[in-house]
């Protein structure tokens, strides 16, 4: 196993690579205005702060976070395995190291043997990189196991889903578990809050399946539909009941332009 540091490979890009502007940023969600609660679950978005910050913010805002998160998002990049984690080392934001959580990693690898060690997938992906700020800033201490899918399989991200309940089961405190995904990209505002609507649905159902379908069904181009649906599966096998919307936007809200946006969703599943 790899015991390296990864170092930040968007910071000055998708977010602040000064740490004092980085808090800045994120202390939205240190201070929430609502009481924050431990949750099962959620999904949050993973663009460039200045368009999809305040909605990952209206998450964090809400949740206790626990000392162990896993964090599953899609592989942009398609470097590396399709089904890649990290096992050891820590990786670097400028507000210091947040250490992967070795034994949990080891756990998920044993339960579900197709994960694959993988650096390689993760050197230069974005999509987990820009949640561990929240995360570092809330939960000083915590640990963390990075997943990266690049299938689109419905009967292996069930599966994965399956295996993550399994092993989260059998720890002795809670894990967080964490989907990073962006919604519909690059269509009109009027015709992507029109897909992300039906996608959502499905979600604030805890529908997996339904979720999967309506992406496909819609050509809805939900980046994280996979870590999603994995998700989703794991939080009801959990025993969730319920979801809640945190926050929706696109970046057209904040960009002005409406005819090319990207959608973005909070949601926050106990």
């Amino acid at each position: 196993m790899e015991s390296t540091t990864r170092r930040p490979a968007v910071a000055g890009r998708f977010y602040p690579g000064d740490r004092d502007t980085l808090l800045a940023d994120v202390s939205p969600s240190l201070s929430p205005a609502e009481k924050t609660s431990p949750a099962i679950a959620c999904v949050v978005p993973h663009a460039g702060y200045i368009y999809s910050g305040h909605v990952a913010g209206a998450v964090f805002a809400r949740l206790n976070i626990p000392r162990r998160c896993i964090v599953l998002c899609p592989n942009h990049t398609g470097m590396g395995q399709p089904l890649a984690i990290m096992s050891g080392g820590a990786w670097e934001t400028p507000l210091g190291k947040a250490p992967i959580d070795s034994s949990l990693a080891e756990a998920l690898k044993l339960r579900f043997p197709l994960l694959t060690e993988d650096a390689n997938a993760h050197r230069a992906e974005h999509a987990v990189e820009v949640e561990l700020p929240f995360l570092q800033a809330k939960s000083p201490n915590f640990t963390f196991v990075p997943i990266a899918l690049g299938t689109g399989r419905f009967d292996v991200l069930e599966s994965l889903g399956q295996a993550i309940a399994d092993v989260v089961k059998e720890e002795a405190e809670p894990v967080l578990i964490i989907a990073s995904s962006d919604m519909n990209h690059y269509e009109s505002d009027k015709i992507t809050r029109v897909k992300d609507h039906k996608a959502i649905e499905r979600i604030l159902a805890l529908d997996a399946r339904g979720l999967f379908d309506v992406v496909m069904r819609e050509d809805i181009s939900m980046c994280g539909f996979g870590p999603t649906v994995a998700v989703l599966t794991a939080a009801k096998r959990l025993g969730a009941t319920a979801a809640e919307l945190a926050k929706y936007a696109t970046s057209g809200d904040i960009s002005g332009d409406r005819e090319m946006v990207v959608g973005y969703v909070g949601i926050v599943v106990r």
